[in-house]
């Protein structure tokens, strides 16, 4: 089964500079650690990602990891990845609502916004398990509050999303409070599910994030943007793939 958003229909009023930038600077920053062994990928991630233990002061990092303050990687955390699929899927949901709350925002507040959101993140998934000597890396808790932002300015646009369900393969235009609403509740109950101190995705990180964009936006909208914006369009024309292969 696959479940995954493509576009939306918002139009862009202006050129959205910070978020393709974001999506250059994690992709360069990941062919780097990619450029590295695997020891030393290892390494970056004690170094630069968020470790819980480290932020709080119960834990100490060997000196030669010591190459940032703990509290830098509340920041330095969200341009690592730690593989292909980290990063694209994660990339593609910035550039999916990137640009539909950097237009409202406009380019310095949507940076400004988008660090918050991320630190934010990396707070309520250290808060929930402040003892993990894990680190945390990646994106998706910024990207949560883009999501959670999302929302609150276009609740009603289209979200083109694909989805294959063994011979089931269709693109269908689905609203946003669906999308993003059954999204957020997918990682609340994930995260309360997940028992403290267990590997795996950083689903509190998604819920702080999604929660503090709901908040922030108020401060960050442009003036004259509105909450809650009524659809774009009426009708939303998707077409159904061709079906070929052993799916009949």
């Amino acid at each position: 089964m696959l479940i995954l958003p493509l576009y939306d229909d918002n139009p862009r009023v202006t050129v959205p500079v910070v978020t393709y930038g974001l999506i250059a600077t994690c992709t360069v920053v990941f062919l780097w650690q990619l450029s590295l062994g695997p020891r030393a990928q290892d390494a970056i991630a004690f170094a630069y990602g968020m470790v819980p233990a480290t932020l709080f002061g119960s834990a100490r990092l060997p000196q030669e990891l010591q190459l940032v303050p703990p509290w830098a990687t509340l920041v330095t955390s969200m341009f690592l990845h730690g593989g292909w699929l980290h990063l694209l899927g994660n990339m593609l949901y910035l550039w999916l609502f990137g640009r539909g709350v950097e237009s409202a925002m406009g380019a310095p507040r949507y940076l400004v916004f988008y660090l918050l959101s991320g630190i934010a993140a990396a707070l309520a998934q250290a808060a929930a398990d402040p003892g993990a000597e894990v680190p945390l890396i990646g994106a998706s808790g910024a990207i949560a509050g883009t999501l959670g932002a999302y929302l609150v300015i276009h609740p009603r646009s289209n979200i083109v999303v694909f989805v294959w369900i063994f011979i089931f393969v269709r693109l269908i235009a689905v609203p946003a409070v669906i999308v993003l609403g059954l999204w957020f509740l997918m990682q609340l109950l994930s995260a309360l599910a997940t028992a403290s101190g267990e590997p795996g995705i950083a689903f509190w990180a998604h819920v702080g994030g999604f929660v503090l964009g709901m908040l922030l936006v108020p401060l960050f909208r442009r003036r004259g943007v509105r909450m809650l914006q009524a659809r774009r369009s009426t009708a939303f024309s998707t077409r159904r793939p061709q079906r070929r292969g052993p799916w009949g």
